[in-house]
């Protein structure tokens, strides 16, 4: 895999310049990763305008601490995790842990993997972005991120049993949400 080139200098050479305080580097930095880092925000934000702060915010942490970065594995991956953490930061102010939606209307039984492929990544996004947010985090920590029942829980200061039943709630609703998205679409 070649590396990123911005305006003709290397990743490591961006980092560099941007540790002695050059704003074009900063800038190049920026340009980067805003693209990828905004699809992960969006995936944690009500909104765009939610998910543009998120991204405002977490990149304001990652100059402030570039200087911590190691150059132990990517640095895409240390930035993700400044962008994950800042976005859970941004949720836990709204205090989401008691959330109940009522999930008995919740009809479980079409389960047509095709279905996936009537619908766009945007239709997907937005079905994960219309969840309660306390699902959101953690279906997004879980599923898409990877992250264990027991790490979900230490981040976000709730029980394991809280994780794994807010994403059992999360996948009901989006399973809902796919059903009726096929019985319109066909």
């Amino acid at each position: 895999m070649s590396p990123l080139i911005v305006n003709g200098r290397t990743e490591k050479e961006i980092l560099k310049a941007c540790l002695q305080g050059d704003r074009q580097a900063q800038h190049d930095l920026f340009y980067m990763y805003a693209g990828k880092m905004m699809a992960v925000c969006i995936r944690y934000a009500r909104h765009r305008q939610e998910a543009e702060d998120i991204l405002q915010d977490a990149f304001v942490k990652v100059f402030t601490n570039l200087h911590t970065y190691e150059h132990s594995g990517s640095f895409e991956g240390w930035v993700r995790r400044i962008i994950v953490n800042t976005a859970i930061k941004n949720t836990l102010k709204k205090s989401f842990s008691h959330e109940d939606i009522g999930l008995e209307h919740v009809v479980e039984d079409y389960n047509d993997p095709d279905v996936f492929s009537l619908m766009s990544e945007e239709e997907l996004i937005k079905m994960i972005s219309d969840l309660p947010d306390g699902y959101k985090v953690v279906f997004n920590l879980y599923a898409i991120e990877g992250y264990s029942h027991k790490e979900i829980s230490e981040m976000l200061g709730i029980e394991e049993t809280t994780s794994r039943s807010q994403l059992m709630k999360a996948r009901r609703i989006l399973q809902s949400k796919v059903n009726e998205f096929y019985i319109t679409a066909v």
